[in-house]
């Protein structure tokens, strides 16, 4: 399928064989914002990438140094039956769990506006870096609906179940120094430096990223106990595995390993 609201391409600073990959939202002229071309397009962009055995990290961003997404694109949506507005809403909500469960690490680099469905999209990936420039907001209740992108539940788990219900109910616009403060912003960066240097990511053993990543992504979800089965079970299929035995073999011959993601 070939792409006309996104790019795939190699991380800046990388080469094709460090499997660091960008994703980028590629609609500038209307700060990114995200239509049903767009929606179509991520769905089948995340299939691929999922499937992609030479991906190690894969980092979403926006073209352009004004925005990371101002959301859906309410200029489509105008006009919009309920029926095609609950299908073109069903496509987002794939997109979104699919961006959530993806099997490898994702990170997203947000400069300038990360707003409504953009905001909720960053809060769908493992962790967010930002420019100090970067301003967030969920605007939702002042056009009349609510987050319907797991804006709701990301941010109640970031910042805190009151922080998160004034910034719904006031839909104020804040800074990502703030977001940084509050534990939903995991690094600050100067603006045009946003996109993430991925590369120590990139050294982790593809298997056990990926089982950790699942891990830690269920630990809210469940009790303690239950989570540790998790984490046990999981632990237990990585001893099992060639890359257990490359590790500790690389580590004796004090080399770097040659994961097989096996």
């Amino acid at each position: 399928m070939e792409f006309t609201t996104l790019r795939i391409e190699t991380a800046p600073g990388t080469e094709a064989a460090d499997g660091i990959r960008t994703l980028i939202l590629n609609r500038p002229e209307v700060l990114n914002a995200m239509n049903t071309q767009m929606f179509v397009e991520l769905r089948e962009a995340l299939h691929q990438l999922a499937f992609d055995d030479a991906l190690r990290v894969l980092i979403f961003t926006g073209a352009g140094e004004r925005a990371f997404s101002a959301g859906g694109d309410l200029k489509q949506r105008d006009g919009m039956t309920d029926g095609q507005w609950r299908r073109q809403h069903q496509l987002a909500e794939e997109v979104l769990l699919a961006v959530r469960d993806f099997p490898r690490p994702v990170i997203v680099a947000v400069e300038g506006h990360g707003h409504g469905g953009g905001c909720e999209l960053a809060l769908m990936c493992d962790y967010i870096v930002a420019s100090r420039a970067a301003v967030f907001s969920l605007p939702e209740l002042r056009r009349g609906i609510m987050p319907g992108g797991g804006g709701i539940q990301n941010l109640v788990c970031a910042v805190g179940m009151r922080r998160a219900k004034k910034l719904l109910f006031t839909a104020r616009r804040f800074s990502a120094e703030e977001a940084a403060e509050w534990g939903m912003v995991t690094e600050l960066a100067e603006p045009g430096q946003a996109v993430a240097d991925a590369r120590d990511i990139a050294l982790a053993a593809p298997m056990a990223a990926r089982y950790a990543k699942l891990a830690a992504s269920r630990s809210g979800e469940v009790d303690f106990h239950t989570g540790y089965a998790l984490d046990i079970a999981a632990y237990n299929v990585l001893v099992s595995s060639d890359d257990r035995l490359e590790g500790v073999k690389a580590f004796n011959e004090k080399r770097a390993p040659s994961w097989s993601g096996l």
